[in-house]
């Protein structure tokens, strides 16, 4: 497949999602990276497709993204149920940290933003002991006055980096890489979630057993109930509702 043919799409929920492996994803990021141009990747799961019922920002920047695939087992399910099955979930974690493998193989040279600057100077350690050839543009926190936005945009363009990886949180993730894109002017642009705290190893990954019963937001629950108790048990909820009307619809 040339960098520029595109790859095969099922529609989920009105979004077009890349059905690809974990290794053809990564593939197919290198290829648009040295393709030119500028293009975004962004994952789909539960939680962003609620959101984006209700959040028409989120909603187009998702949209507009070149590479989709779906993070959350759910989303696997329902593909199935819709007789579109997608060849396996791709987690945002596993890509990022399989990402870095390849970039660290190739001279690739990412940028990390986001966390906060304890969390993101761990997992930069902790990736450069990882991976001794991964070479970085530049990293720094998710976290700035307000009033710096601008100045943050700019320093990580003249870095220069093949990739900018986005450690925000959805939405704010998505939306910042989209209104910053075309002035970043950078061949790769992805949100990675909450994969710097992975790394660094301030939060634990489920069990891959939970993992591959789609039970990994309730090992998240379990550590974060707080935080995440009404997103997981209340906001998300909504999602039956969507599958439901979807089916009715089909």
């Amino acid at each position: 497949m040339s960098a520029g043919s595109s790859a095969e799409k099922i529609t989920l929920f009105g979004v077009a999602v890349d059905n690809l492996t974990l290794p053809e994803t990564l593939d197919r990021i290198e290829q648009l990276i040295r393709s030119g141009g500028v293009h975004q990747h962004v994952v789909l799961n539960v939680d962003k497709i609620v959101r984006m019922e209700r959040d028409a920002a989120l909603r187009a920047a998702v949209l507009e993204c070149d590479l989709i695939n779906a993070d959350g087992q759910p989303v696997v399910w329902v593909s199935r149920l819709f007789g579109q099955p997608l060849k396996e979930r791709v987690t945002g974690i596993d890509l990022f940290e399989q990402l870095m493998e390849r970039c660290a193989a190739r001279g690739l040279r990412p940028y990390l933003l986001g966390a906060r600057e304890a969390v993101v100077a761990r997992a930069v350690a902790v990736l450069q002991a990882r991976y001794p050839r991964l070479r970085l543009a530049g990293w720094r926190s998710g976290y700035w006055a307000e009033g710096e936005e601008v100045a943050v945009v700019e320093h990580i363009r003249q870095a220069r980096p093949d990739l900018l990886c986005v450690a925000m949180g959805s939405p704010r993730q998505e939306l910042f890489l989209h209104r910053w894109k075309q002035q970043l002017e950078l061949p790769f642009l992805m949100g990675v979630g909450g994969s710097f705290d992975v790394v660094a190893g301030v939060v634990r990954r489920a069990p891959l057993w939970m993992q591959r019963a789609g039970l990994e937001w309730l090992f998240r629950l379990a550590q974060e109930p707080r935080r995440l108790w009404r997103r997981y048990l209340v906001d998300d909820m909504a999602f039956f509702r969507l599958v439901w009307r979807e089916w009715r619809r089909r």
